[in-house]
């Protein structure tokens, strides 16, 4: 993968290398994808330029909120991961904050803990010091636009026929994407998009990552069962972002059902094939 860093930052390094704001790099994939292993990359590729790196994931809204959510709105919400589910202001506010971090006033970027599902204590939440050269900005549903209104009316899954009947939870979910994460989407000045072949490859993947915490008998895993309705949560804006996202790619990274990739597109024609 460090190769695969290297080409994505090609288009970059020009104005990376010049004064001014951080430049925002939304790197996007379904779970599953490499988006971490990606950004962690990129963090070492692009030094000695000071970088940071935020997950979507560590601004979910709190356990305590979500339920105040599913038993406001609907139930589904209490289960993390859509759009509607993560504290969107919170992570605005890091933003802004970023490019004027100092010794004196350091930056705290919040951290989520999925094994408690909750947001870690702000004494565990991590301290930039000196503003950044570069933002990563990493999640499953980056850049992911709403649909149409006439695309929610059938359920996806079993999931949203037994326990979203009238459509209220996938058309909140939707509200959000047109709305909030609209607006958060441009603040992101490069789009990586990390494509899988297929969704059902998706599947192999989370189910992967979830046998490495069977294997520690971690308490948070989950049986197959469990695993397979956490998904379905996710089914809708998977297959949606399978569809749309390539075109909306700055750099479009194609891989293989083993995560290899098959091809890197630059919007402005420049292609690497390994």
């Amino acid at each position: 993968m460090e190769p695969l860093a290297e080409h994505v930052l090609t288009p970059l390094r020009t104005r990376l290398s010049q004064a001014g704001k951080p430049l925002v790099l939304g790197v996007s994939g379904l779970q599953g994808s490499g988006k971490s292993t990606l950004a962690a990359q990129l963090l070492s590729a692009v030094a000695p330029l000071p970088a940071v790196s935020l997950s979507l994931d560590d601004v979910y809204l709190t356990r305590a909120e979500r339920r105040q959510l599913a038993q406001t709105v609907h139930p589904l919400l209490v289960t993390r991961g859509v759009p509607g589910t993560h504290d969107v202001g919170l992570l605005h506010r890091a933003l802004d904050a970023l490019p004027h971090a100092s010794p004196n006033q350091p930056v705290w970027l919040p951290r989520f803990d999925k094994g408690t599902d909750d947001r870690m204590a702000p004494a565990q939440w991590f301290a930039v010091t000196r503003p950044p050269a570069l933002i990563i900005l990493e999640g499953w549903c980056l850049a992911i636009p709403a649909q149409t209104d006439a695309a929610l009316i059938a359920p996806i899954n079993a999931l949203e026929r037994d326990e979203d009947t009238d459509g209220r939870w996938r058309g909140f979910v939707n509200a959000q994407l047109r709305a909030a994460y609209a607006e958060l989407w441009q603040r992101v000045d490069h789009w990586v998009v990390l494509q899988a072949p297929d969704f059902e490859v998706v599947r192999r993947w989370r189910d992967q990552q979830e046998q490495a915490l069977r294997e520690r008998q971690a308490p948070q895993a989950m049986d197959a069962q469990a695993l397979a309705r956490f998904i379905a949560h996710y089914e809708r804006l998977s297959r949606h972002a399978l569809a749309v996202l390539p075109e909306r790619a700055d750099t479009l990274v194609r891989l293989d059902a083993q995560r290899e990739v098959l091809e890197l597109r630059h919007r402005n024609g420049a292609a690497h094939i390994p």
